[in-house]
């Protein structure tokens, strides 16, 4: 037992190493991490806090800016120089422009910028502008082109970052840039007027949906009484397009993203400036996502496999199940807890995948194992047992209890008169062709009624009722399939002769008692067979069929069992060989007279009233003319009339003298 389940835990471990190998396979691929990046999204929008604890100001350019200041873009620089103004007077911390001012405009357009550049610098108010980075290909290589403010407005005082982030799969943007030239690093420095550590975050940290940050147009902060005085006082200001109009389609591609908060049916987009603003959060206050070290997931999939293996071993598959939604539920309430309170970021989909990967392989394993018991149960029993107990046995493997254990039965044994004679006048061919016929006329009314052949001897057949299932009947079912069995005989015997084969007579032992039934033999080879007293003693009725002219003989034992309606002939009374207990042989009869005269017989002469007993025998006599049974009980009469008082005398006869 100890090899076999060494063999299936191997054969588990196999199949969930494979299944973990096709899931490591499946996470190199772009839907794998699709599937990670929506997850992440999901994370972000229930996580996200709805607020930032920088002051921060956008001023978007958005439709309603359009339609007010009656410019296309790019906006004269005059209009922004006009922004840059107000802002500087009204005490803005720092300003940041998401928007690149590489290529010059109109001369007085670009001095007027420059003009109040210079002099919010002078001011103290720091101006960051936004530059980027342009790919260039040609047919021998990719060059990169960093595309900066123009000189004019750096040497007026202004700073710049790179204002370039990198959209997923999906343009969704989730990684944080690590460059310290970034456009939210410069602004990050700006604004708290000192340098700012390296930013050791991964991903980035949204504070909430499109809006979350204070937004204001455009044409606001230029209209004067729009926004009240002061009102951009200690606040930062970053100035960025929000909008996709029909002059933007028109002139440039429009700044805008997916948004991570479309995964609980936010709106979709998230402009550009927004998420610069997120990021100048994420720098400002040191935050951000970490990412947990691939270690985490690898020692997730271990204890997953360590638990779910011997579990697989040794429960229902029921409670395996619950054991992996519990294991998988654990992993995501793992990284959720990962992502809310420590700002770590735990991609849960591997090991989550790992975990219902190892259960489906130990499954369908178990399942493989399960369909190769039931055909090896079926394959074993098939012959042996009607089809219908074959498979109740397969689906219900808990009914065999393989190894042995006690039952109460009732055997038949039964043996073809003279064989052994009869096979010395016949071929080798014809004896097998006998055997064929005999055993193919016995075996169906042993299945029909239920019963299980144990083996075939020769040209014995030994069969049991009451096992593997249970059945409250059996020796009722065991007696009918022996009556249906002689019954069977005289239509096979007509068949024997018309192939030419002797007609045969078979006799019949039947016995209910207790045994041990199971599975006997080595692990290479065994078969189900019933072993104990009562196997023999259901052989040597059998073989006692001889002495009392019978072709059924049944024990007491049996007789006990069954039901009033049906009628047995008491022969005599016997004693096993090894026991001091005698027991009544019967056999079927249809006559009820009949057998209440052979009962009363037999009691008269269990009683020593000889002269009933011998009324009795003369009367079975003259119904039953030449009757060995009735012979035999006479011959026994006879002599124990001549003992006359022996003490010693008893009306049973050892059955192994018969």
């Amino acid at each position: 037992m100890r090899a076999i389940g060494f063999k299936r835990l191997a054969l588990l471990l196999g199949a969930a190493l494979l299944a973990l190998l096709l899931v490591g396979a499946a996470s190199l691929s772009r839907p794998w991490h699709a599937l990670e990046f929506k997850t992440f999204d999901l994370w972000t929008s229930l996580a996200a806090p709805h607020r930032s604890s920088l002051p921060v100001v956008l001023l978007a350019i958005d439709e309603p800016t359009f339609q007010e200041v009656q410019q296309r873009w790019p906006f004269p620089r005059s209009l922004h120089a006009r922004l840059l103004d107000r802002l500087r007077e009204d005490g803005a911390t720092a300003v940041g422009f998401d928007v690149v001012f590489a290529d010059p405009s109109a001369t007085e357009q670009d001095a007027a910028f420059a003009h109040s550049l210079a002099a919010a610098a002078a001011a103290g108010l720091p101006v960051v502008l936004a530059a980027t980075r342009e790919k260039v290909e040609s047919a021998s290589a990719t060059l990169w082109t960093d595309v900066l403010p123009l000189p004019a407005f750096v040497a007026a005082g202004a700073q710049y970052g790179n204002a370039g982030v990198q959209p997923d799969d999906d343009f969704v943007v989730r990684r944080m840039p690590q460059s310290e030239g970034s456009f939210s690093a410069a602004l990050a420095r700006a604004a708290t007027r000192h340098a700012v550590p390296a930013s050791s975050a991964d991903l980035i940290a949204y504070r909430g949906p499109r809006g979350t940050f204070d937004t204001r147009s455009y044409y606001q902060a230029l209209e004067p009484g729009l926004l009240p005085e002061g009102f951009f006082r200690g606040k930062v200001v970053l100035i960025g397009r929000s909008a996709l109009t029909a002059s933007e389609l028109q002139h440039s591609q429009a700044d805008l993203f997916n948004s991570p908060f479309a995964a609980l049916g936010g709106e979709r987009l998230f402009p550009g400036v927004e998420l610069q603003a997120t990021l100048l959060d994420n720098r400002a206050v040191g935050d951000g996502l970490r990412l947990v070290p691939e270690a985490w997931s690898l020692a997730l999939v271990l204890l997953a496999l360590t638990v779910l293996l011997p579990a697989s071993l040794r429960w229902h598959p029921g409670a395996v199940a619950l054991l992996t939604a519990g294991l998988v539920g654990g992993m995501a309430l793992l990284s959720w807890l990962l992502f809310l309170q420590f700002g770590r970021w735990l991609a849960p989909l591997f090991p989550m995948a790992a975990t219902a990967s190892i259960y489906g392989a130990s499954a369908l394993t178990a399942y493989a194992q399960t369909r190769q018991r039931a055909r090896q149960t079926r394959a074993m029993f098939s012959q042996y047992v009607p089809a219908a107990v074959v498979s109740r046995l397969v689906a219900e493997p808990e009914l065999l209890r393989l190894g042995g254990e006690a039952r109460e039965v009732t055997l038949l044994f039964t043996d073809l008169a003279g064989f052994t004679t009869l096979s010395e006048q016949l071929s080798a061919e014809q004896t097998v062709e006998l055997l064929g016929l005999y055993f193919g006329a016995m075996a169906p009314i042993v299945h029909a009624s239920g019963g299980t052949i144990d083996k075939y001897i020769g040209d014995a057949l030994m069969a049991f009722w009451g096992a593997p299932l249970d059945d409250v009947d059996h020796a009722e079912h065991a007696v009918r399939a022996a009556v249906a069995m002689q019954e069977a005989m005289g239509k096979l015997c007509d068949a024997l002769e018309r192939r030419g084969l002797p007609r045969i007579a078979m006799r019949i032992g039947v016995h209910s008692g207790r045994v041990v039934v199971g599975n006997v033999g080595s692990a290479e080879r065994f078969s189900y067979t019933a072993i104990g007293d009562a196997v023999n003693l259901a052989a040597r009725l059998e073989g006692a069929n001889k002495a009392f002219g019978t072709g059924i003989l049944l024990s007491g034992d049996t007789a006990a069992l069954l039901p009033a309606n049906m009628l047995l002939r008491v022969l005599d009374e016997v004693i096993v060989k090894g026991k001091s207990q005698a027991i009544r042989v019967y056999t079927p009869c249809a006559d009820a007279a009949l057998c209440r005269l052979c009962a009363d017989t037999l009691d008269a002469f269990a009683h020593r009233e000889w002269a009933h007993a011998r009324a009795g025998l003369e009367a079975l006599q003259r119904a039953l003319p030449g009757d060995l049974a009735t012979l035999r009980l006479l011959e026994r009469l006879n002599a124990a009339c001549n003992l006359a008082e022996d003490a010693n005398w008893s009306a049973a006869q050892a059955l192994d003298k018969l």
